[in-house]
């Protein structure tokens, strides 16, 4: 194998795939980047078992060939070559060489043909969303998806397919994220389990145009995301989702809109009072017109007032701020609305759409 391409192209492919390079193997193979220059492109490949990521890199291919290269190494090199062209070619003792202009490394590679290929993507039906569309969603409720492996379902994110709806939802067992997102198109309807990981890397790898579309498709195990030169497969979690519906309600006692940049500042201020370490609630005292937040501790303590509109009982209610702070920091809108049935129960934060919602479940304060 012999290619030519540019430092920077090359770079952009090797980030790309390297988010799919598996860190915790003794598999060698699945430690390394595959350089596929077999047809008519040069492919780069990366592949986990659990998420796969290959995307195209442009240059000339002097001799078709193949060849896996330790994804690290690769990456080190490269970001450290001068902004020229760079010249990849293999020996049949499997040395890889990799020229810029007067730089050269002898690499010790793998058999290409020893790596695990993407599984197939079957295209008889293709979701189709805008990277922006797409970008926004995770970024909206990847926040609440669990991080600890105790309930493999909760690392996960419910893609369910409603004709031309799409729902989203994450659950870390504290809260509920759900956002709702209105498709140009009906579909077969789907419900399926995403890992969390894998969005979070589709996120940082789409560019967020509204102009490019996103092609998603589904196999049993498998769904695929296709986006411009890159395509990322993803092994599904199995198993049955939580039933999301029974944990909502448009029952409340209380409700409040106010400013949401206005109660976004006074909570990341209180927070100004606490260490990683505490937990510490902040206290909502809701009346007739104002929203009192308190917030105390070792190192001090804090009182705000929000003007509101409020409608139904006064209530007292305690939330960990960050929930509160994850939430409100990805709402869009100017004003939000919050719904209250008691000092035990969840409250919501949604549009009057149900666009969005944002389940927090409240902790015990301290009597007034």
């Amino acid at each position: 194998m012999k290619i030519i391409c540019n430092r920077s192209d090359l770079m952009k492919g090797v980030n790309i795939v390297s988010k799919a390079v598996a860190s915790n193997t003794a598999l060698e193979i699945l430690k390394c980047i595959l350089i596929d220059a077999s047809y008519e492109v040069i492919k780069l490949t990366a592949n986990d078992l659990e998420l796969g990521i290959e995307t195209l890199v442009e240059g000339d291919i002097l001799e078709r060939g193949i060849i896996a290269i330790d994804a690290k190494l690769l990456s080190e090199i490269v970001r450290k070559l001068p902004d020229s062209e760079v010249v990849i070619e293999t020996t049949p003792q499997l040395e890889t060489i990799i020229t810029c202009e007067k730089a050269r490394f002898v690499l010790s590679s793998l058999a290409g043909d020893d790596f695990s290929y993407l599984p197939p993507t079957e295209k008889e039906e293709e979701l189709r969303i805008s990277e922006y569309s797409l970008r926004e969603v995770i970024r909206q409720v990847l926040f609440s998806v669990a991080d600890s492996d105790t309930n493999r379902i909760m690392t996960g994110v419910l893609f369910e397919v409603n004709e031309d709806q799409l729902r989203v939802v994450t659950l870390d067992g504290h809260r509920i994220s759900i956002r709702k997102l209105q498709l140009a198109n009906p579909y077969t309807n789907r419900r399926v389990i995403v890992p969390g990981k894998a969005l979070g890397e589709i996120s940082k790898i789409i560019s967020g145009n509204s102009d490019v579309e996103v092609l998603i498709s589904f196999t049993e195990n498998h769904i695929t995301f296709e986006f411009e030169n890159t395509r990322v497969v993803s092994r599904l979690i199995e198993g049955n989702y939580f039933n999301i519906d029974q944990m909502l309600s448009n029952d409340y006692e209380t409700r409040v809109t106010l400013n949401k940049k206005d109660l976004l500042g006074s909570i990341e201020r209180s927070i100004l009072l606490t260490r990683e370490s505490d937990k510490k609630p902040i206290i909502l005292s809701i009346g007739d017109d104002v929203l009192e937040l308190q917030m105390k501790s070792m190192i001090g303590s804090m009182n705000e007032e929000i003007v509101i509109n409020k409608e139904g009982k006064d209530l007292r209610i305690g939330f960990n701020p960050k929930f509160l702070i994850d939430a409100l920091r990805v709402i869009d809108d100017e004003e939000v609305t919050l719904y209250f049935m008691n000092p035990k129960a969840p409250c919501f934060i949604r549009d009057e759409e149900y666009s969005y919602i944002y389940l927090i479940l409240p902790v015990n304060i301290p009597l007034a």
